[in-house]
């Protein structure tokens, strides 16, 4: 899951719930060719099952549909995580990706080796549009392959203000505080003082990955001496995420079925108040909103903290990309190329907006916010204006290891130790960074 950038969005945060994808899916058919029987085409679009994505997705399609019925686009899903991944990379491999798919930008995107696999973009009429900083995460040297859905979000500690207000407890500003206000919710017995949701296991990323912008805090250059392979996870600054998930079971601060737990069921616990603390992305609000929206104003956000309060910084994430493979042709490559203006033009937005919860400006300026948005974007924004913000290392290095939510599994469950998990981690981003051709590994 991964994580969600400073120099890609100095002043932006989180996300319209949702951009994406739909559930109940028709199979990704061949994404090659013409037009279907009687002049109309039919194309595929394909992107993660989350649940929050069927809200917007599926008003999106109608929407661009009415407006161009000459072309039916068909829904296809894939898993999150690890192996939603694998299977992006297949279906690219193999010829068999639909023709509009959504997917990560930043280093997931690089993996693709976009440059021979992915439709150039920068020749559309929406990309002068596009934030440079978002154009940087969806491009190479050759092209620029992704358009944006959606908008920035942060990695952070989603949190239950009612269970603060009760127990008298401030927003925590170091590790140790954190860890002081975590303990006083489990003595006051009935709520669960962190939320872990390993059912889902890319959820578990987070005390790792939301944890990086406090690594630049401490060690700006770390993200570039990393990629030359000069830095790693299994010393400090960067061991601190691994330990802070250790700590976390070892002190016995998770929901009792943290094991079997489901982002849903995480969301659930926060939003009624049963789970107190969620590390999480923050476009997860779009979830809150749609199963529990009275509960909306009841949920605040802070940066997990650093060890010192100086140090202490919001990880900030660009939103997915829209991508066409190059497998899609003639006619399906010109309604691909359509359903993709569309969902960046002021009509496409205004879908997102009536059907998401907005969470932070669009990196697109043919989109605008509506007036309301959750109260938890003013917690957000204070880290911007106070320029205490910066972005999730896969924005500032391609070098992202595939294994690293199982390995956080096993360090957030007790099965190894932060140190082992690290060194594994370490030992995880080797051979990408090899198939990338990068310098010194």
């Amino acid at each position: 899951m991964s994580a969600r950038s400073t120099r890609r969005l100095a002043t932006r945060l989180i996300a319209i719930g949702g951009a994406a994808a739909l559930v109940g899916s028709l199979a990704a058919c061949s994404s090659g060719g013409s037009a279907d029987t009687g002049g109309k085409v039919t194309i595929t679009y394909q992107a993660d099952n989350g649940p929050a994505t069927a809200a917007t997705a599926k008003p999106l399609i109608a929407a661009f549909e009415k407006a161009n019925p000459d072309i039916t686009v068909k829904f296809d899903t894939r898993p999150q995580g690890t192996d939603g991944d694998n299977l992006v990379k297949t279906q690219l491999s193999t010829g068999e990706m639909a023709d509009v798919f959504n997917y990560n930008s930043g280093s997931l995107m690089q993996a693709l080796n976009p440059d021979n696999t992915l439709v150039d973009l920068s020749d559309q009429s929406w990309a002068k549009d596009v934030d440079p900083q978002f154009t940087k995460v969806v491009s190479t040297s050759k092209g620029m392959y992704g358009a944006p859905l959606g908008t920035s979000f942060g990695g952070a500690v989603m949190y239950n203000k009612k269970v603060y207000e009760k127990l008298g407890l401030s927003v925590p500003t170091t590790w140790d505080e954190f860890i002081s206000n975590s303990e006083k919710i489990k003595a006051a017995g009935g709520v669960a003082p962190i939320i872990q949701t390993y059912g889902d296991t890319w959820t578990s990323q987070l005390f790792v990955l939301g944890d990086f912008a406090n690594i630049t805090a401490q060690q700006s250059n770390w993200a570039s001496r990393y990629t030359k392979h000069k830095e790693s996870y299994a010393k400090q600054p960067a061991l601190a995420g691994f330990q802070h998930l250790a700590e976390g079971k070892d002190k016995d601060l998770y929901n009792q079925d943290f094991a079997s737990a489901t982002q849903a069921n995480g969301l659930k616990m926060l939003a009624e108040g049963t789970g107190a603390q969620y590390p999480m992305l923050t476009n997860a609000i779009a979830t809150i909103q749609q199963d529990n929206p009275d509960a909306v104003d009841d949920i605040g956000a802070f940066a997990l903290p650093a060890q010192d309060a100086s140090d202490t910084r919001l990880t900030i994430w660009e939103p997915n990309g829209l991508y066409i493979p190059k497998t899609t042709t003639g006619d399906k490559l010109a309604a691909a190329k359509k359903f993709i203006a569309f969902a960046n033009s002021s009509e496409g937005c205004k879908v997102q907006n009536d059907t998401g919860t907005p969470g932070g400006p669009y990196v697109i300026s043919t989109c605008s916010l509506p007036s309301s948005v959750p109260p938890m974007i003013g917690d957000l924004q204070k880290y911007l204006d106070d320029g205490k913000a910066s972005p999730a290392l896969e924005f500032l290095s391609p070098i992202k290891g595939p294994n690293l939510e199982k390995i956080s599994v096993q360090v957030g469950s007790g099965i190894s130790s932060a140190a082992v998990g690290a060194k594994q981690y370490d030992q995880d981003v080797v051979q990408q960074a090899q198939q990338l051709g990068i310098k010194g590994w």
